[in-house]
């Protein structure tokens, strides 16, 4: 089950269940504004593709709730090389 991240990587920006954020098949996670603008939609960490992120019923939120576990670079984000 994906674990909804609650935060972008790359500028720290609050990402709650139903935004639109971007993730890899490592689940890494990112705003939709960091994917477009500085990583072209490819994920710094592994260098995969950076897709929508699902959303998950609201419904199933209870039962299943987000992540609450923020992972942020401090250094910020770069294109891998």
């Amino acid at each position: 089950m994906l674990q909804l991240r609650p935060n972008c990587e790359c500028c720290n920006r609050d990402l709650p269940p139903d935004a639109d954020a971007r993730i890899c098949s490592f689940e890494c996670t990112f705003c939709a504004s960091c994917t477009n603008a500085v990583l072209a939609g490819i994920c710094p960490n592994c260098g995969g593709e950076l897709v929508a992120r699902p959303r998950r019923p609201a419904a199933k939120l209870a039962k299943f709730p987000a992540s609450t576990e923020r992972v942020f670079k401090p250094a910020g984000c770069a294109r891998p090389a």
